[in-house]
């Protein structure tokens, strides 16, 4: 893949961990375009609350005012969705079977997501060489797509390895519904968040990767599964969320955030999968969000100023920079652009266009040279 000259400034993640991004000028040819939105949605911010107000009406005017905000909408959705147990620091990977794959290895791997030993099998891709290496987490439905064994275009871990990444992929894990289904302590899709953050852990202790490089994908349920998981855990470098729907739409099916398995948990209340209706209501979560007039992009500001991609299709079309816009926003008052990115295609499915696209997007903000 053709690569530009890269200049390197050095900013801090909000967790105070040091990282390296690409400054604005360093934005490849192929690149740059999907980071501004077409001029006719440029400063259009449609009706979504900005994120640069306090739930109480106080304006965010600086930086440090940014922190205290960001903490209030992290704590917010977390006292909605359930509060996580403690982080893994030092997840336990065992390896179960190792195997030779053109210029990479593949190892089936057993990772530690949950308290009292939960894990989640998957497979680690480690390229030749010593590193440290880039590392991706790769979330879907299961751990074989994203190597490759799975659906076509699909594939991210597989792909990324070949361009010197390490990846990680790993599919639905059995605690899903934690502890378990009948008494959930978080809604499945905080769940999933958790389990990806630790994945993040387990990678960040190999020796062939760089702690500080590491992003998270996934397309659909995984689009969600990886929005999820890089905003509220800022450890995450970088992140593309591939067409899982951007913010809540009850016009779309398939952004059914509403469903028990994502934020509609509820063992009280039981409801039919399906778009809420006045004999099929809104339960769980994701009522309380609804009737808060709370939304997703209130989790995409939690990014910045970390740079991330939507790589958009029937579910997140060009109308989505309406809500990425406030992405946009929160970033530049903390003195950063080009650090929200969207790329469009017709179907849901990814392309080879598209994925192109979401490769080169993490080849320029992952790799050091």
């Amino acid at each position: 893949m053709k690569r530009t000259a890269i200049l390197f400034v050095v900013w801090m993640a909000p967790c105070g961990v040091p990282g390296t991004v690409a400054s604005e000028e360093a934005l490849p040819e192929r690149l740059a375009p999907f980071f501004a939105p077409p001029s006719e949605l440029a400063n259009d911010f449609g009706d979504y609350a900005s994120p640069l107000v306090f739930y109480d009406g106080r304006k965010v005017e600086t930086p440090d005012d940014w922190q205290l905000r960001r903490k209030e909408i992290l704590d917010r959705w977390h006292d909605m969705m359930g509060r996580w147990p403690p982080m893994i620091e030092k997840p336990k990977i065992e390896y179960i079977e190792k195997k030779r794959r053109e210029d990479f290895t593949q190892h089936r791997v057993r990772v530690e997501i949950a308290p009292e030993g939960r894990t989640v099998d998957g497979y680690l891709l480690m390229p030749d060489g010593d590193g440290p290496f880039p590392a991706v987490v790769v979330v879907y439905y299961d751990a074989e797509t994203g190597v490759g064994l799975g659906k076509e275009l699909r594939d991210f871990g597989y792909q990324l390895a070949k361009r010197g990444f390490v990846a990680l992929s790993i599919g639905t894990p059995s605690c899903w519904y934690y502890p378990n289904a009948a008494k959930a302590q978080l809604q499945p899709l905080s769940t999933l968040a958790y389990v990806a953050a630790n994945c993040h852990n387990a990678l960040a202790t190999l020796p062939g990767v760089d702690a500080k490089r590491i992003g998270i994908v996934g397309h659909s349920y995984g689009g969600k599964w990886a929005m999820f998981a890089s905003c509220l855990y800022d450890r995450f470098a970088c992140a593309a969320w591939s067409d899982g729907g951007i913010v809540f739409d009850e016009k779309r099916a398939n952004v059914n955030f509403w469903e028990p398995w994502y934020l509609g948990y509820d063992p009280d209340q039981k409801r039919r999968p399906g778009i809420p209706k006045a004999d099929n209501p809104r339960t769980g979560a994701y009522k309380q969000l609804i009737e808060q007039g709370l939304d997703l992009h209130e989790l995409h500001a939690l990014m910045a100023p970390r740079p991330f991609l939507v790589s958009g299709g029937s579910e997140d079309h060009p109308e989505r920079w309406k809500p990425l816009n406030h992405a946009i926003a929160v970033n530049k008052l903390l003195g950063h652009t080009n650090r929200v990115a969207m790329t469009n295609r017709k179907g849901h499915s990814p392309t080879p266009e598209s994925n192109e696209q979401l490769y080169l997007f993490f080849e320029h903000f992952l790799k050091s040279e």
